[in-house]
């Protein structure tokens, strides 16, 4: 059993709601301009490194006569997206050793996985596993934009927990997070070095705003609870008994800002990823 990352680097759930949101149906247009794909196809679609399942769920909507599989190594993930997630096809499985077997897939795709596996390992598996004429569709985040609500800025209690707990990045290092990283023209570049052809690129700019009219009472209380989640889990990570009063003041903080998103008291909090998708066919 793996559960590295679902432990110290980032939990179940603040994986799985901000992926949510950012896969959430408002966006699919643009996800499906730079993707390319035939919507009422059979196609055959393995997503590489899923998560907890978000956007191996959006594919599902999203491409209603798709046979998706999905994989990743942390057992807590797949877990979690067997239980939650229907009608896809989970298991636990490395992107660098992928089980299964050659021309396999019509498309394969991936959400902030490069930047983590060696290159050549990376794109020959997927290589590997489609189909001639196959697709390959790498999705990577870019820097955004990210401007914190005055009500949610670290609280004292906070700060004192996260003074008071040892920091280290042993585990970032030990697991290659982000090692393989690459820019926006080294991407595409090392695509076509290790075999795709026809390559392109595409840009997706997901913004979470709140208090933008143009979204939901749901929808902005969604993205605020995926901030609450993200800081709470966090927090719970490091395993600390002196991690009570840091919990109840994130809980309060998070509670204050939802008093405020239905009173009508804009803060204009916001947070904005850029999502860039490197396209290439197996020729």
């Amino acid at each position: 059993m793996n559960n590295i990352w679902s432990d110290q680097i980032q939990g179940v759930m603040t994986l799985y709601l901000s992926r949510k949101l950012r896969f959430d149906d408002c966006f699919f247009a643009q996800y499906d301009r730079v993707f390319g794909l035939p919507e009422n196809e059979e196609l055959k679609i393995l997503e590489i490194g899923c998560g907890p399942g978000a956007l191996a769920e959006a594919m599902h909507r999203w491409y209603p006569r798709a046979q998706i599989t999905a994989i990743d190594r942390d057992s807590s993930f797949i877990a979690f997206a067997e239980k939650t997630i229907k009608d896809v096809v989970f298991m636990e499985g490395d992107a660098a050793h992928l089980p299964f077997e050659n021309d396999h897939f019509d498309v394969v795709i991936s959400h902030t996985v490069q930047e983590h596996i060696e290159p050549a390992a990376f794109w020959n598996e997927q290589r590997r596993v489609l189909k001639p004429g196959g697709i390959c569709l790498c999705l990577s985040a870019r820097k955004g934009i990210h401007c914190t609500a005055p009500c949610l800025e670290m609280t004292s209690e906070e700060k004192e927990f996260w003074e008071s707990v040892p920091h280290t990045d042993d585990v970032l290092e030990k697991n290659n997070v982000g090692k393989y990283a690459l820019s926006e023209a080294e991407l595409p570049r090392s695509m076509e070095q290790n075999g795709f052809v026809d390559v392109t690129v595409g840009y997706c700019l997901i913004d979470l705003t709140p208090d933008s009219p143009k979204y939901s009472s749901r929808m902005a209380e969604t993205m605020i609870e995926a901030m609450r989640q993200n800081d709470l889990e966090a927090i719970q990570s490091m395993h600390s008994s002196a991690a009570k009063n840091a919990i109840d003041a994130v809980n309060a903080k998070y509670d204050l800002r939802i008093r405020l998103y239905r009173n009508g008291e804009k803060q204009w909090d916001t947070s904005i990823a850029l999502i860039m998708t490197v396209r290439g066919r197996k020729g």
